[in-house]
């Protein structure tokens, strides 16, 4: 997958820009989000801790303590039923929370009742008897005896109202014709309700009062909380009458992260859970974050900004580079880099590259005047410099001359020599490349070339045919030149190496196999190709050999066998016929 480098630039300016304030930002995030932890639990630890003070002391002050007052008063035996009874009625007008209080007889169904005449009123409004909903019945009493209540209050709701009612009983020490006395008491919860509702933590979070079974209490619609993991924690503590305050966090069933924390008043059997919103809790840290969020945007951006117009400035010279890189590749080396005029690595690249595109150029012209052998010997050599001597390799030489080029060349203009020269080796290389040989070198009118490997002998053959055929189908007609073609084949051993001075080589090939492929190239006639026994014994069908006398070179004491190699000619068509 390619990366482009503006890219990379602009990931850099990112990491640079967002980076180390992602990694300070979240160090203060963490550290401001404990503090703040810290700080909402002793907030949370203390509403809880307040408001049960609160009701405890609303309780045991406000009602606990006056009713007890009041119950010595009528537990006086000198004052008899109607001072009791009028003790009664003024401690109700010095108590307005207490919307009743009842003196009962063991054994007797009607009890003495005082009521508080506004709530007795709101009863009756609402079509309630408020005797029969205030009074305290024996079996109420009876249970509170058996259980050891007196002094609790035991809660309940009137779901006609939605008033939360407390009732409460104390036994007297004096009796009435030798039956016990208790006083009970109705206490209207509604300073509770107020205590709660207008609390300032109530502006930011929630305070729930809860009782054992989980339901809310207090409140005018009351709900079963007991799926709060914090109301669930807190019911069996209630119940088992611990006071064991504790905080948490926990999750509510809609996925609200909460912080909580919960109490336990003494007088109620009630747990005062305050719960706060981590979101709510941490606004601080969550202000803090976009705060940073912002920076880091408007750094990101400047750093954006930056990182395109600088990468735009690297990268187009680097462009530039690439494009003359890829035309050098291509084989165009007349391509430069131009316009790079910075004064840095790039601006030295681009002319490195300059440099290297010139001397690739001048070394292709250079290895147009060398073979290819010459090129793998320079790639292959051991060490930096190329060092004389030769190894006994088996080829197969050809060598072709022009005939009649010396009296051509008086009769006509040097330019017009070298142009059809050019056109003679170029039809030559074309073939000779074609069959997989080896320019070894133009010397004159005479091109000189190697085969090597497998079916070298077939092939050389093969060339030296297919060069007389193509020469004399293109410059044959030219009668008026009187220039033709004359090619010698031979194979054998030879030495193959760089030969001659230290500063000035010529990478070429020596031996008897050499020159006899020369002197067979002087041998032959115009259009003839002259081939040696050894290579006329390795050449497949396709190419006629013809045996020839013997003929005598220079250099060699006996006459040579050679043979005139030529295009195999195809089958006529009246020939075809006859033999089938």
């Amino acid at each position: 997958m390619r990366f482009p480098l503006p890219l990379k630039f602009f990931l850099f300016a990112a990491l640079i820009a967002v980076v180390p304030l992602a990694l300070v930002g979240n160090n203060l995030v963490q550290i401001a989000r404990e503090e703040l932890k810290s700080a909402v639990n002793e907030d949370l630890t203390g509403v809880a801790g307040q408001l049960r003070s609160e009701f405890d002391s609303l309780y045991q002050g406000r009602w606990l303590a006056p009713l007890m007052v009041i119950r010595s008063g009528v537990d006086n035996p000198e004052l008899d039923v109607a001072l009791k009874v009028a003790l009664l009625t003024e401690g109700m007008a010095q108590l307005p929370d207490v919307v009743s209080l009842q003196l009962s007889v063991e054994g007797s169904d009607i009890p003495v009742l005082v009521s508080n005449e506004d709530f007795a009123a709101q009863l009756a409004e609402v079509g309630l008897d408020p005797v029969q909903t205030l009074s305290i019945s024996n079996e109420l009493l009876a249970n509170i005896e058996d259980t050891g209540q007196f002094g609790r209050p035991l809660i309940s709701q009137l779901s006609e109202t939605g008033d939360w009612l407390a009732t409460l009983a104390l036994p007297l020490e004096s009796t009435i014709a030798g039956r016990k006395l208790t006083l009970g008491a109705r206490i209207n919860l509604s300073m509770l309700q107020r205590s709660v509702l207008r609390h300032p933590f109530t502006a930011r979070g929630e305070i729930t009062i809860v009782d054992h079974a989980g339901r809310a209490v207090l409140v005018e619609a009351p709900e079963v909380l007991a799926d709060r993991a914090i109301v669930a924690s807190a019911m069996p503590l209630i119940v088992a009458g611990a006071r064991a305050d504790a905080l948490e966090a926990y999750a509510r069933p809609d996925g609200t992260a909460m912080l909580g924390a919960y109490a336990f008043p003494d007088w109620f059997p009630f747990a005062v859970i305050a719960e706060l919103s981590e979101e709510t809790a941490y606004a601080v840290v969550t202000q803090m974050m976009q705060r940073i969020l912002i920076v880091g945007s408007l750094g990101f951006a400047a750093a954006s900004v930056g990182a395109l117009i600088f990468s735009r400035r690297l990268t187009r010279p680097i462009l530039k580079i690439g494009r003359v890189a890829d035309a050098v590749g291509e084989g165009d080396f007349s391509q430069r880099v131009e316009g790079v005029r910075s004064r840095d690595e790039i601006g030295d690249l681009a002319g490195r590259i300059n440099v290297m595109a010139g001397q690739l150029g001048e070394r292709l012209e250079l290895m147009k005047f060398v073979s290819h052998e010459t090129v793998s010997a320079i790639q292959n050599r051991d060490g930096d410099r190329m060092q004389r001597g030769g190894e006994r390799r088996e080829v197969t030489m050809l060598f072709s001359d022009i005939r009649g080029y010396t009296a051509f060349s008086e009769t006509v203009s040097p330019e017009e020599v070298i142009d059809v020269l050019n056109r003679y080796f170029e039809i030559q290389s074309e073939i000779v490349e074609r069959h997989g040989g080896d320019i070894d070198k133009f010397v004159g009118d005479e091109l000189m070339a190697m085969f090597v490997g497998e079916d070298k002998e077939d092939r050389a053959v093969r060339c030296g045919v297919e060069i007389k055929e193509a020469l004399a189908a293109s410059f044959g007609a030219q009668s008026a030149r009187e220039l033709a073609v004359g090619v010698g084949i031979a194979s054998g051993d030879v030495v193959l190496g760089a030969m001659g001075a230290r500063d000035r080589m010529d990478y070429t090939v020596l031996g008897s196999t050499v020159n006899l492929a020369a002197r067979l190239c002087a041998k032959a006639g115009p259009w003839q190709v002259l081939v040696d026994r050894d290579t006329s014994d390795l050449v497949d069908e396709g190419v006629i050999l013809q045996d020839l006398p013997a003929v005598r070179l220079k250099g060699y004491a006996a006459p040579v066998t050679v043979f005139a190699a030529q295009k195999e000619a195809s089958p006529s068509p009246s020939n075809a016929l006859s033999s089938s």
